[in-house]
């Protein structure tokens, strides 16, 4: 059986983010954009991080004046 602190967190969760479709939807968006530039974030800086020294940015001083 559930307590009732988790039902209640649970019932306010979906009253603010699911009962009514234009939030749902809302949430939906706002989450894919959160986790799109998380992702594109760590990406990037794992590749840096594995490429580091090979990259233009690193060598480009020594073909510049």
């Amino acid at each position: 059986m559930p307590s009732a602190a988790a039902s209640g967190f649970t019932r306010t969760i979906y009253n603010t983010f699911f009962k009514r479709n234009s939030m749902f939807i809302t949430t939906i968006f706002v989450g894919a954009i959160a986790f799109e530039v998380g992702f594109d974030s760590i990406t990037s800086k794992v590749w840096d991080n594995v490429n580091k020294g090979k990259q233009w940015k690193d060598i480009k001083d020594n073909y510049t004046s």
